[in-house]
């Protein structure tokens, strides 16, 4: 059986500690040579070092892998956030078409949200390549009473609708319920845009009942009544916004799994949990990998794995039923991975 090979990127913080429990489940899901993991040591201490988050021809390297496992980027005391952002994370979304960022949000067994509902199941898609993270725009007069800044969202025909193709497919695959965001009432070029190309598509997929909502009407829908929702699709901006809200309602960032994901396969997704490197945890041995292992499922899936997929979940819900992992800080990263280990059997 050919081996899945994983580029495997633990970069920052608690990146590093959640990583080792991701890898550590999936050398009992896929024993032997099914899965081969090689650590790229790309992080806030590499570009210390070097000066860069990656080696000039990182991309090349990356390109000869299945997929990419990241754990977390970002040191801010060390190098800008804006440096590690742009110098790791963008590129490789970008240089690998990611365009899809999928984020599932739902309660586990035993987990206690700040809801009044657990009854939920929301799969947020965001657009992961373009929009209000362009990279387009400048600054001129700095440090003079006429400064100005200029951030240039760009939205292209082929960004829009392939990212809303891939929510309508998605929707017709769950429950055929589909949420488009915008703002088109305030910016009335890209969200009115981004609604037309809506309305076209929807007339192709007649078994999907798409809503229009505007950001801040979704806002609070997610929390007044979640579980109206299925699968929601979003600008970049937007969806970033909505995606650390679902990750609030599913019961924090130690939950949060996600995948950016190149529909065509013609280039390695990538799959990292969204918490961040949390400087202020690193080493302590606290940090939740819950979201990790999530995240492992969802690449095994993505490459086929569908039955180790299922085991990695089954073993995770299987510990937080009995209580472990459901509290932060209430064990520790080992005890937690030890429980879901001991799940698989």
């Amino acid at each position: 059986m050919t081996a899945h090979k994983i580029a495997v990127i633990p970069g920052d913080g608690i990146g590093v500690a959640v990583t080792e429990s991701a890898l550590e489940v999936a050398t009992v899901v896929l024993p032997g040579s099914r899965f081969e993991a090689t650590t790229m040591p790309w992080s806030c201490d590499y570009y210390l070092e070097t000066g860069r988050m990656m080696p000039e021809n990182g991309i090349e390297i990356l390109r000869g892998f299945d997929a990419i496992f990241l754990g977390a980027v970002g040191w801010p005391a060390k190098v800008p956030d804006a440096v590690s952002l742009h110098g790791l994370l963008l590129p490789i979304r970008k240089a690998f078409v990611q365009y899809a960022n999928i984020r599932p949000h739902r309660l586990l067994p035993g987990v206690q949200g700040p809801l009044r509902t657990s009854d939920f199941d929301i799969l947020c898609i965001r657009e992961n390549t373009e929009g209000e993270y362009s990279g387009a725009g400048g600054r001129v007069h700095r440090g003079t009473a006429d400064e100005v800044a200029v951030e240039t969202a760009v939205f292209t025909r082929t960004g829009v609708e392939r990212i809303l193709r891939f929510g309508f497919e998605q929707a017709r695959q769950r429950s055929g319920r589909l949420a488009s965001v915008t703002k088109s009432n305030a910016q009335q070029y890209s969200m009115v845009f981004w609604d037309e190309v809506t309305q076209e598509l929807a007339a192709e997929y007649p078994e999907v009942n798409v809503t229009p909502y505007h950001v801040d009407a979704i806002c609070a829908r997610m929390v007044m009544a979640p579980e109206t929702l299925d699968v929601i699709v979003a600008s970049n901006l937007f969806g970033d916004i909505l995606t650390d809200l679902g990750a609030a309602i599913q019961g924090g960032l130690g939950f949060a799994a996600s995948a950016n994901i190149n529909p065509t396969g013609n280039a390695p997704s990538m799959f990292e949990p969204v918490h961040g490197s949390a400087p202020d945890i690193a080493d302590q041995g606290m940090a939740n990998p819950i979201a990790a292992i999530w995240s492992l499922a969802m690449m095994l899936e993505h490459l086929g794995e569908t039955e180790a997929a299922k085991q990695v979940m089954a073993a995770v819900e299987a510990t937080t039923v009995s209580g472990v992992g459901c509290v932060s800080g209430a064990q520790s990263t080992n005890e937690i991975t030890q429980a879901i280990l001991a799940a698989l059997g």
